[in-house]
């Protein structure tokens, strides 16, 4: 009998993990209420229907619980040999990354890795397809490593590299600053980029929270938190993906600084929304 421990969400546990000094000094009204926004019963009835099912398999059930109906534009454009970083714009935090690893893992059959926040480690059917990343904590010194290891890899690479979710900045709806670790490897491995636009925005609240802890400097995401409700408040949509041309790993050349170049693939992310 497989321990439900083992791919359950568990807020106590993670308290537990995350913040061990400062876990037991939490009241438990705010354990309660944080169960609650991640729903955390609802959520493990489905992990515990799930419990069979890992890396696509995983993934395509994710969605069909999610009812999320998939438009992929640009199909022909996914390469069919060697090995490719795939980045995405992040605007929703939960359906763009299940979707991006369903259309990829199945176009290449499962053979797909998520640099991903090590926090969705703890979703058992996901954690095959991740090799988890976190900056913050003891994990910290073993990044470059981690990622080094997911490049080295003869797995297609899945990145947000904006690394949070998209935020709302005077009404526009867009990623933060992309960070320039895909262009670093990516040249160094030759890997060709392949830009990706998912289209999908989060709910006026999560924007608006987002902006009132920038506003007061409080440093810790917790709009994060909100990602699971915001999940469930985009079920039954429709998403498009727009898969853009491979750019050649020659392109990122000394002309621009990686940050630049970073910088030059997010535009033409967007583009692509423009263009569909």
């Amino acid at each position: 009998m497989a321990d439900d421990s083992l791919f359950l969400i568990d807020i106590d546990r993670i308290l537990q993990e995350k913040a061990p000094k400062q876990s037991k000094y939490i009241p438990k009204f705010v354990v309660s209420y944080l169960k609650r926004i991640v729903h955390q019963d609802e959520l493990n009835g489905f992990l515990r229907q799930a419990k069979d099912k890992t890396g696509v398999d995983f993934l395509k059930a994710c969605l069909d619980f999610l009812d999320a109906r998939l438009v992929v534009k640009g199909e022909e454009n996914l390469p069919e040999d060697g090995l490719y970083t795939f980045v995405s714009n992040h605007p929703l935090g939960g359906q763009d990354g299940l979707a991006l690893g369903y259309v990829l893992g199945t176009h290449y059959q499962g053979k797909v890795k998520y640099l991903v926040n090590d926090l969705l480690m703890n979703l058992h059917g996901l954690a095959p397809l991740c090799i988890p990343i976190n900056k913050t904590g003891r994990q910290s010194r073993d990044f470059p490593r981690l990622v080094e290891s997911g490049f080295a890899s003869d797995n297609q690479l899945i990145m947000f590299p904006a690394g949070l979710c998209s935020r709302r900045r005077n009404g526009v709806i867009r990623d933060l600053e992309w960070k320039k670790a895909f262009i670093v490897k990516s040249v160094e491995h030759r890997r060709d980029v392949v830009p990706i636009h998912f289209d999908g925005r989060n709910s006026n609240f999560f924007y608006n929270l987002a902006n009132v802890c920038k506003a007061l400097g409080i440093k810790f995401n917790i709009a994060m938190l909100y990602l699971a409700d915001e999940m469930l408040k985009n079920r039954h949509k429709t998403f498009t993906i727009t898969i853009g041309k491979p750019i050649p790993w020659q392109t990122f050349d000394k002309s621009r600084s990686p940050l630049q170049w970073a910088q030059y693939v997010k535009d033409i992310v967007y583009k692509l929304k423009i263009e569909k």
